[in-house]
């Protein structure tokens, strides 16, 4: 059976596998989304600022044309010429460089993310395998660059191509024209071509970025044995999950044990429910039940009391409606409060009557329950 056998990968990944492949800079990345965003704000910039800096940089150039033949011969002052132009060019450039490696830092964490490891700065071996290369290229993925990149080629020659005919007159005309205002209506030209040419990347954008998505996911997917071992390595083997319930049980049942002898009364079934019960007088709270337990567990509960010499009250309903109302460790239920007084008014007047020498009071018996209680 293939579920049998754990070779098909049906399952979605887990937390922890996600986890894993970002810890080792596994994340969904789109180049074609990358190179989508960094073209189109660098055409933006071109449109909307290009004129300023195409004119800081022809002043730039024009600048050590201006020299007189006396500067021209002398070595110093043509050196201080070129590195002063070559400085100003960069302090033009620099603001665009600048908000171009912004928007290209953000452009990558676009699809998956910030995700930052020291694991892709180690060495990998099976990297250098030349046939793990060869299986990348002639493989699933590299079919999808190679239709990527043909698709990208016919793209961009087909825009390229029309609008060379559209501006073909224009750009022909930029030779008869002052070299400032050539410069300008060239700059123009450059940066509508730009912002066109980058706009066609948006196709592909719209192929990439899902597919990359799809194929990140594809690739985490794990099979049911893989996530059955994975809920193991987690929680533990079943094996060892019953050993820690069994070992918080018995301590739940010591510090239970533990209580039994600072008890008020021990209310008895008599021989199959036991039920401890504790009263704070000074409080304002009702009783307390501090221990419960059935059979073996209600005789343990018996035997410490005796030996704690707490009384013992025969009341066969109460016990069971005890028992099965209350928590350790919470107080009463209200309709339990008229039952419960009545076996705690008679073992006050039996710690009265040891005290004084007074006769004895004779126990309640089986007290009764309302019949939402009864068991």
């Amino acid at each position: 059976m293939a579920e049998e056998s754990g070779q098909d990968k049906t399952e979605d990944p887990t937390g922890k596998r996600v986890t894993d492949s970002r810890k080792k800079g596994q994340v969904p990345r789109s180049k074609e989304l990358n190179t989508f965003v960094t073209l189109m704000v660098s055409s933006a910039l071109f449109f909307y600022v290009g004129h300023g800096m195409w004119q800081g940089l022809l002043e730039v150039m024009k600048r050590p044309l201006r020299v007189s033949r006396e500067q021209i011969f002398d070595p110093v002052t043509l050196t201080t010429y070129l590195k002063t132009a070559f400085a100003d060019g960069v302090w033009i450039i620099l603001p665009f460089l600048a908000v171009l490696a912004v928007f290209d830092l953000v452009a990558a964490t676009l699809l998956g993310g910030w995700n930052f490891t020291s694991e892709g700065f180690a060495f990998n071996f099976a990297k250098m395998n030349p046939l793990a290369g060869i299986k990348k290229i002639f493989g699933v993925q590299g079919v999808v660059e190679l239709v990527k990149a043909v698709l990208k080629t016919v793209l961009v020659a087909l825009v390229a191509w029309n609008l060379f005919k559209w501006n073909f007159d224009e750009f022909m005309a930029l030779s008869r024209l002052p070299i400032d205002q050539s410069v300008q209506q060239a700059g123009e030209m450059i940066s509508v071509s730009l912002l066109i040419l980058s706009a066609t990347f948006v196709l592909l954008v719209m192929l990439d970025a899902p597919y990359q998505l799809w194929n990140y996911q594809r690739q985490l997917k794990m099979t049911k044995q893989e996530v059955r071992d994975e809920s193991k390595e987690q929680e533990g083997s079943p094996e060892v999950k019953g050993r820690q319930r069994r070992l918080q049980m018995e301590a739940a049942q010591r510090r239970m044990m533990d209580a039994v002898p600072s008890a008020d009364v021990i209310v008895t079934n008599p021989t199959h429910f036991a039920v401890a019960l504790k009263y704070d007088q000074s409080g304002n709270g009702a009783p307390v039940l501090v221990a419960k337990g059935v059979d073996l567990i209600a005789a343990q509960i018996r035997q410490l009391a005796i030996g704690a010499k707490v009384p013992l009250v025969a009341a066969p309903s109460l016990a069971r409606a005890l028992y099965y109302s209350t928590d350790l460790n919470r107080e009463i239920p209200r309709g339990l409060f008229l039952a419960v007084a009545q076996v705690l008014a008679y073992v006050y007047q039996l710690r009265a009557s040891t005290q004084y020498g007074w006769i004895k009071p004779v126990p309640p018996g089986d007290v009764p329950v309302p019949d939402d209680f009864k068991q």
